[in-house]
């Protein structure tokens, strides 16, 4: 937890704002999961901060959703034509994705449980990048990247 909290504050995640009258402060909870190694024995334990998007209203907290799909066969297709002359290709992860989108949004969630902050503990955070479960999450995670893959140089496909 403490490695997950300090990676949000390191990405500036939020910024912790006095509580706004009325406001709607979407609720968060911790996520454990196992990550494993290829063969099965335990690599580590992982936190992850989650907030309930369900809570969100549209048109206040939230505008558009929006989550790419790229169709199997689309994938297969590049990678055939790829592999046919010889391309080299890499892949890419990028850690916590979602959590480098940026938000146009005014979204307040609550401090993570275990991680208030003493001098402020009626404080809430007003998030400036995006957190999983997030309803506006992935559209934010896409808009970053494709901007970042056109500025370099890709194209995007139509149809």
């Amino acid at each position: 937890m403490a490695l997950e909290f300090d990676a949000l504050q390191r990405n500036r995640t939020w910024r912790l704002v006095d509580r706004p009258p009325g406001a709607n402060v979407v609720s968060g909870k911790w996520v454990f999961r196992h990550k494993l190694n290829p063969d099965g024995s335990l690599e580590r334990y992982k936190a992850r901060w989650v907030v309930r998007g369900f809570t969100q209203r549209a048109g206040i907290d939230f505008s558009e959703t929006f989550s790419p799909v790229v169709k199997p066969a689309t994938i297969c297709t590049v990678l055939a034509i790829a592999a046919s002359n010889q391309w080299p290709m890499k892949q890419l992860d990028v850690s916590n994705a979602f959590l480098h989108g940026h938000l146009n949004e005014h979204v307040l969630c609550q401090q993570p449980t275990g991680f208030v902050d003493a001098d402020r503990p009626d404080a809430v955070c007003l998030l400036d990048k995006s957190l999983y479960g997030l309803r506006q999450a992935p559209r934010a995670w896409f808009t970053r990247f494709a901007g970042f893959v056109t500025k370099i140089g890709f194209k995007a496909t139509h149809g």
